[in-house]
Protein backbone atom coordinates (compact mmCIF):
# COMPACT_ATOMS: atom_id res chain seq x y z
CA UNK A 1 0.00 0.00 0.00
CA UNK A 2 1.32 3.43 -0.94
CA UNK A 3 0.37 6.15 1.52
CA UNK A 4 2.65 8.75 -0.03
CA UNK A 5 1.57 11.71 -2.08
CA UNK A 6 0.98 10.80 -5.72
CA UNK A 7 0.96 13.54 -8.33
CA UNK A 8 -0.60 13.01 -11.70
CA UNK A 9 -0.84 15.54 -14.51
CA UNK A 10 -3.34 15.64 -17.34
CA UNK A 11 -3.40 17.46 -20.63
CA UNK A 12 -6.33 18.37 -22.81
CA UNK A 13 -6.46 16.95 -26.30
CA UNK A 14 -5.76 19.70 -28.82
CA UNK A 15 -8.16 19.49 -31.76
CA UNK A 16 -7.53 22.91 -33.27
CA UNK A 17 -6.82 21.10 -36.55
CA UNK A 18 -10.57 20.56 -37.00
CA UNK A 19 -12.55 23.25 -38.81
CA UNK A 20 -15.71 22.30 -36.90
CA UNK A 21 -17.74 19.42 -35.49
CA UNK A 22 -18.84 18.10 -38.89
CA UNK A 23 -18.21 14.34 -39.04
CA UNK A 24 -17.36 13.93 -35.36
CA UNK A 25 -20.57 11.97 -34.75
CA UNK A 26 -19.16 9.05 -36.77
CA UNK A 27 -15.76 7.99 -35.45
CA UNK A 28 -15.08 4.27 -35.85
CA UNK A 29 -12.75 2.63 -33.37
CA UNK A 30 -9.38 1.43 -34.61
CA UNK A 31 -6.50 -0.53 -33.14
CA UNK A 32 -3.20 1.32 -33.43
CA UNK A 33 0.01 -0.61 -34.08
CA UNK A 34 2.17 1.53 -31.81
CA UNK A 35 5.35 -0.09 -33.13
CA UNK A 36 4.80 1.78 -36.42
CA UNK A 37 4.75 5.21 -34.72
CA UNK A 38 7.88 7.23 -33.87
CA UNK A 39 8.20 8.42 -30.27
CA UNK A 40 9.71 11.84 -30.98
CA UNK A 41 7.30 12.63 -33.82
CA UNK A 42 4.01 10.97 -32.93
CA UNK A 43 4.03 10.65 -29.13
CA UNK A 44 6.75 12.87 -27.59
CA UNK A 45 4.69 13.26 -24.39
CA UNK A 46 3.46 9.64 -24.17
CA UNK A 47 0.30 10.22 -26.22
CA UNK A 48 -0.18 9.76 -29.94
CA UNK A 49 -1.52 13.16 -30.97
CA UNK A 50 -4.97 13.64 -32.42
CA UNK A 51 -4.85 14.68 -36.06
CA UNK A 52 -2.21 12.14 -37.08
CA UNK A 53 -3.07 10.80 -40.57
CA UNK A 54 -3.63 7.04 -40.51
CA UNK A 55 -3.25 4.13 -42.92
CA UNK A 56 -4.54 0.57 -42.51
CA UNK A 57 -1.91 -2.17 -42.30
CA UNK A 58 -2.97 -4.97 -44.62
CA UNK A 59 -1.86 -7.80 -42.31
CA UNK A 60 -3.81 -7.82 -39.08
CA UNK A 61 -5.99 -4.81 -39.95
CA UNK A 62 -4.40 -2.47 -37.38
CA UNK A 63 -3.64 1.12 -38.34
CA UNK A 64 -0.42 3.07 -38.23
CA UNK A 65 0.77 6.48 -39.30
CA UNK A 66 0.17 7.22 -42.96
CA UNK A 67 3.41 6.97 -44.94
CA UNK A 68 3.31 7.27 -48.74
CA UNK A 69 6.60 5.34 -48.95
CA UNK A 70 5.31 2.37 -46.93
CA UNK A 71 4.51 -0.97 -48.56
CA UNK A 72 2.35 -2.47 -45.81
CA UNK A 73 -0.92 -0.64 -46.55
CA UNK A 74 -0.08 2.57 -44.71
CA UNK A 75 0.70 4.21 -48.04
CA UNK A 76 -3.05 4.89 -48.37
CA UNK A 77 -4.41 7.55 -46.02
CA UNK A 78 -7.81 6.53 -44.62
CA UNK A 79 -8.48 9.16 -41.94
CA UNK A 80 -7.16 11.00 -38.89
CA UNK A 81 -6.75 9.96 -35.27
CA UNK A 82 -9.65 11.75 -33.57
CA UNK A 83 -8.54 11.66 -29.93
CA UNK A 84 -5.05 11.46 -28.48
CA UNK A 85 -4.17 7.97 -27.21
CA UNK A 86 -1.86 7.21 -24.28
CA UNK A 87 0.79 4.70 -25.38
CA UNK A 88 3.43 5.05 -22.65
CA UNK A 89 2.48 3.69 -19.23
CA UNK A 90 3.18 5.49 -15.96
CA UNK A 91 6.16 3.14 -15.51
CA UNK A 92 7.60 4.11 -18.91
CA UNK A 93 6.68 1.00 -20.90
CA UNK A 94 5.52 1.59 -24.47
CA UNK A 95 2.41 -0.35 -25.48
CA UNK A 96 2.56 -2.40 -28.68
CA UNK A 97 -1.05 -1.61 -29.56
CA UNK A 98 -3.80 0.68 -28.32
CA UNK A 99 -7.40 1.46 -29.21
CA UNK A 100 -8.40 4.85 -30.58
CA UNK A 101 -11.01 6.45 -32.82
CA UNK A 102 -10.65 7.65 -36.39
CA UNK A 103 -12.25 10.61 -38.11
CA UNK A 104 -13.08 9.73 -41.72
CA UNK A 105 -15.23 12.67 -42.87
CA UNK A 106 -14.38 16.22 -41.83
CA UNK A 107 -12.99 19.65 -42.62
CA UNK A 108 -9.35 20.07 -41.58
CA UNK A 109 -7.19 23.14 -40.99
CA UNK A 110 -4.16 21.77 -42.77
CA UNK A 111 -1.69 24.17 -41.11
CA UNK A 112 -2.74 22.90 -37.67
CA UNK A 113 -2.16 19.18 -38.29
CA UNK A 114 0.57 17.75 -36.02
CA UNK A 115 2.42 16.37 -39.08
CA UNK A 116 2.44 17.30 -42.76
CA UNK A 117 0.12 15.41 -45.11
CA UNK A 118 1.41 15.10 -48.68
CA UNK A 119 -0.62 15.47 -51.89
CA UNK A 120 -0.97 11.68 -52.30
CA UNK A 121 -2.54 11.40 -48.83
CA UNK A 122 -5.00 14.17 -49.62
CA UNK A 123 -5.92 12.42 -52.85
CA UNK A 124 -6.51 9.16 -50.95
CA UNK A 125 -9.05 10.92 -48.72
CA UNK A 126 -10.91 12.34 -51.72
CA UNK A 127 -14.05 14.35 -51.11
CA UNK A 128 -14.50 12.94 -47.60
CA UNK A 129 -12.08 15.53 -46.21
CA UNK A 130 -12.00 19.22 -47.03
CA UNK A 131 -8.70 21.03 -46.41
CA UNK A 132 -8.88 24.70 -45.46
Amino acid sequence: MNLGLVTESFSQDKRDWLQGAHGTDIVPSVTLDVTKFTAGTHYPDGYIKSGIPLGRITTGQKVGPYDDAATDGRQTCIGFLYTGVEVVTKRGAVLSSAVGSMLVHCAVKESKLPVTLDAAGKTDLGARVIFV
